[in-house]
């Protein structure tokens, strides 16, 4: 199996195999995906697609366009998880209205503002394991995996 053989292979199982991992802690461990966490998912969704779509392809020149805009969705759906961790680590300011607890501003009313308000926070992680949220692992499977699979590609026979 050549490189690249291997490394479209490899684009279509780390995703696949995160978004596996992703919908089992969601529908098996009752783990709620926030706003920011589908933000990660929708890359690796296009990573699959673009992956198995270069399978039905010529390798050249399609095949290796596809494979290469699967690993760049990869690698951001990454940069989000690195993003959203950062949030939930409290770095900086989340962006959306599920990492900042509401505030009265303009004399609106406190109330409706906590009503509007998600339920599932994007700045508090659900979960952890040595103190890195299923967010911090996103972003170091995806990048990692998308260095090995660069790598894969790139060695020679």
């Amino acid at each position: 199996m050549t490189g690249f053989a291997q490394a479209r292979l490899a684009a279509l199982l780390l995703p696949t195999a995160l978004m596996a991992g992703a919908l089992g802690s969601q529908y098996i461990g009752h783990l709620f995906p926030c706003e920011m966490c589908h933000w990660q998912r929708w890359p690796h969704y296009a990573a699959i697609a673009l992956a198995a779509i270069a399978f039905l392809v010529p390798e050249r020149p399609l095949g290796r366009i596809l494979v290469g805009l699967a690993i760049a969705a990869i690698l951001a759906s990454g940069a989000i998880g690195i993003f959203h961790a950062g949030v939930e680590y409290h770095f900086w300011p989340g962006i959306t209205r599920c990492a900042a607890p509401p505030s009265s501003r303009d004399g609106a009313d406190i109330l409706a503002q906590i009503m509007a308000t998600p339920m599932i926070q994007c700045d508090v992680p659900q979960w952890t394991l040595f103190g890195i949220s299923l967010a911090g692992f996103n972003a170091l499977f995806s990048i990692l995996g998308a260095f090995g699979i660069i790598a894969v590609w790139r060695r020679k026979p």
